[in-house]
Formats: C-alpha cells, sequence, structure tokens
C-alpha cells in the first residue's frame, strides 16, 4: 500500500519519527535479548502488567504507589479505586482481545469500556460511543469534546485504518490510536485508560512486543502530566510537527517501559525479586 492511500505510512515520513522507531525497536530487542527472558518471561509479562496499570491509572488521576496497586483487593469504593481497578481489568484484558482488534477494533473498544466500567455499569451507556448531549467524564483532557457525529465518523475512518493494515511501524500506529481515541473521547468515562489500553494491543498485536513485557503506560507516567498534555496537543494540532512530537513522545514511553522491564529482569537475575 502506497503512502498515499496509507496515512499511517505517510506519517512515519514525518521527520524525526523514523529515529523514533529505531530508537524503540531497539530498546525493544535489548529487553527481549536479556537472558532472563528465556527463562522467565511470564514473570516479566505480570510486572509489567502491573505496572502499567498503575501508570495509566496514575494518569487518570489515581497515583498510586506500585505496592498499593499490589496489595489491594478492594477497587469498589472510592473514585481513585475505581479507577485503579478499572486499569487492572483493562490490562488483563488487553491480551484476550488480541485475535478481534484487526477484524473489529470497534468491537474491542466496546469491551474495553464496559472492562473499565466493571460492575458498576447503569443503563445503556457503557460500551457504546456516546450520543449528543452526553456528557464524559475525563479528568484529564480539558480539550474541546467532538460531537457525537464527528465522533462515530472519525470511529469509522479509524476502525476502517486498522483494518486495513499497512506498512507503518507498530509506534506510528500505536501512536494514532491513543491520540486519536484520546482526542474523541468517544465514551462517557474511562477514555483515557481505553485510549492507552488500546495502545498496548496495537503494540502486541504488531509484533513489536508480543509477549506485552514494554509497557509504555509506564513511560507516559514518567514523564508527567504536563509533557504528555503538551505532546496531546501536538496531536491535537494536526501538523506534521505536532504529529512528530506526539509520535516521539510515545516512542520515549515505549523506551521507558523497556528500561522498567529491564530492572525486573536485573533485579530478577541478582534474585531481589
Amino acid at each position: 500500500m502506497s503512502s498515499a492511500s496509507d496515512p499511517l505510512a505517510a506519517l512515519a515520513g514525518l521527520p524525526g519519527v523514523a529515529d523514533s522507531v529505531d530508537s524503540v525497536r531497539k530498546a525493544v530487542d535489548r529487553v527481549y535479548g536479556h537472558r532472563v527472558m528465556r527463562r522467565r518471561s511470564g514473570e516479566i509479562t505480570s510486572e509489567a502488567a502491573l505496572r502499567g496499570a498503575r501508570g495509566s491509572a496514575a494518569l487518570s488521576g489515581a497515583d498510586w504507589a506500585l505496592e498499593e496497586v499490589r496489595r489491594r483487593t478492594d477497587f469498589g469504593a472510592e473514585q481513585e479505586a475505581l479507577t485503579v481497578g478499572a486499569a487492572l481489568r483493562l490490562t488483563a484484558e488487553a491480551g484476550q482481545l488480541l485475535s478481534i482488534w484487526r477484524q473489529s477494533p470497534l468491537r474491542v473498544l466496546a469491551r474495553l469500556h464496559l472492562v473499565a466500567v466493571g460492575s458498576t455499569a447503569e443503563g445503556d451507556v457503557v460500551g457504546r460511543p456516546r450520543l449528543a448531549g452526553e456528557p464524559v467524564v475525563e479528568p484529564l483532557v480539558e480539550a474541546p469534546l467532538p460531537s457525537a457525529e464527528e465522533v462515530a465518523g472519525r470511529l469509522d475512518g479509524l476502525s476502517r485504518l486498522i483494518i486495513a493494515g499497512g506498512s507503518a511501524p507498530a509506534l506510528v500506529a500505536a501512536a494514532v490510536v491513543h491520540g486519536e481515541l484520546l482526542a474523541l473521547r468517544p465514551f462517557g468515562s474511562y477514555n483515557g485508560l481505553v485510549a492507552r489500553a488500546a495502545e498496548r494491543i496495537v503494540l502486541i498485536n504488531s509484533g513489536l512486543d508480543p509477549k506485552a513485557i514494554c509497557p509504555a503506560e509506564v513511560g507516559h507516567a514518567e514523564q508527567g502530566t504536563e509533557a504528555y498534555l503538551a505532546a496531546f496537543d501536538g496531536y491535537l494540532s494536526g501538523t506534521a510537527e505536532g504529529m512528530a512530537a506526539w509520535i516521539g513522545h510515545c516512542g520515549r514511553a515505549i523506551e521507558l517501559g523497556v528500561r522498567e522491564s529491564t530492572a525486573v529482569c536485573e533485579a530478577l537475575q541478582r534474585g531481589a525479586a
């Protein structure tokens, strides 16, 4: 597919994006080549999921210490606990939806929202794009909210891009999926968590991170809310410079996730974890 008919591939040609793609690929290859991965990859995957969920929840306003997330079993009381619980459920669910993603991404997004809301689901507003006049609760993003009509059209366009596939690097595809869902905020709640879970699915499904050991959510949280929103403003601008900045930010998030899992590998190797 040519870049003219593959807009995601065209983004890969923006200044600096190729360098980000190359840097991410090398970082991922290094952690996959770690000697601990040959024997204990399942433990690395589980730890990456926990840390990724913690990072995603932190960006949505529930910045809990890792050990607090690890020890808690009750996530059904106040809002921060609900957010952490939603992030944990989404991270666990993402791996179950890989085979559906390329055939029916909108079905996967609906499922992710249902999982995020969990047992608190009420009425028919859960698991479907919002209708005109329905409110959206998203504590992080204050950008103007697209209309329900625009949301429907852009979701359809995003779905077509995903189903069509193409030659775009995994980083570019994941960044666009993440950014578009954050821009649209198609659901009444938990849009940030869903957007980051979808990014995770793309990274796994693309083959870049098949064992889910490179949690971008960790890197997004580590770079901080201010940097996250500044990069997202670049995505919203739609300019070449802004898009490249958002993709670069997402690439750095993956690299920081790699660093986190490398540290876990080293700790396991020393027998300290």
